[in-house]
């Protein structure tokens, strides 16, 4: 067989275990969308730089830290009126060593086969014994001196996986905690409500409160903007989940309101 007839083939192996992979996840997501039972989480730390700082805060993680993500999402469904008593469980998983393929700057062809190329790692790397995750999130650690700031996180929109990049510190534990959130929205369904270029969250959708009076300073962060508007062009990030709030169309949009 030639060259060019070997590539195509492992080309078209790959297409097919892909579909396959594609299917599976397509009958988790038709359960996910109609929060028919609690929500399986599965978190998989990665040390994203291999600095021995991002090895340490990984082995010194537990299931209860992601205790307030948990308890974030019981709070806020009770305002919707979410007939489930626990939305959703966070499970933890041995570490991941492969790291996943760095996404595309740009270029639609090239994000839909990296899309195809991440979907294939995050079931291939699947270090969980247990069962199969409703949403694998992939949490990617940095030392925050040699990373002071880090690349955006990627939540696949009902894609069942997130990609996030995080500080490996315990100290930004809460803010972390508010990036799991708001990429594990992602993968819900729910899109971002903040300006691409200002970082400002938009109104009305963007603000937890868009009715108050005066309507500044917000005193809580919408999860899909990220941040609580001080005023129309100033805004700061949450510290913890305790500083945030699931809007009206962010929650129409994971399903939780009609």
């Amino acid at each position: 067989m030639g060259t060019s007839q070997g590539k195509r083939l492992r080309v078209l192996i790959l297409l097919l275990i892909l579909l396959f992979v594609a299917l599976q996840q397509a009958a988790t997501r038709w359960r996910v969308n109609n929060w028919d039972g609690t929500l399986w989480a599965v978190a998989y730390p990665i040390n994203a730089d291999n600095s021995v700082i991002s090895t340490h805060y990984i082995t010194q993680l537990q299931e209860s830290d992601f205790d307030s993500i948990e308890k974030f999402f019981v709070e806020e469904s009770l305002a919707y009126d979410l007939p489930l008593g626990t939305p959703l469980t966070i499970k933890l998983a041995p570490p991941v060593t492969r790291r996943p393929p760095p996404p595309p700057q740009s270029g639609f062809l090239a994000i839909v086969w990296w899309s195809l190329k991440a979907r294939w790692w995050a079931w291939s790397e699947d270090t969980f014994k247990g069962p199969a995750a409703d949403i694998q999130l992939f949490l990617l650690y940095h030392d925050p001196e040699t990373h002071p700031t880090l690349q955006h996180s990627v939540g696949i929109r009902n894609g069942g996986y997130a990609l996030v990049n995080l500080f490996a510190a315990p100290e930004q534990r809460g803010e972390n905690s508010v990036i799991i959130a708001h990429e594990l929205m992602h993968t819900l369904g729910a899109r971002d409500k903040y300006d691409p270029v200002s970082g400002q969250p938009i109104y009305p959708d963007g603000y937890a409160k868009p009715g108050q009076t005066p309507l500044y300073p917000q005193y809580f962060a919408e999860l899909m903007a990220g941040r609580i508007a001080n005023s129309a062009t100033t805004a700061t990030i949450p510290s913890s989940l305790d500083e945030v709030l699931i809007g009206a169309l962010s929650a129409r949009e994971i399903n939780w309101v009609q």
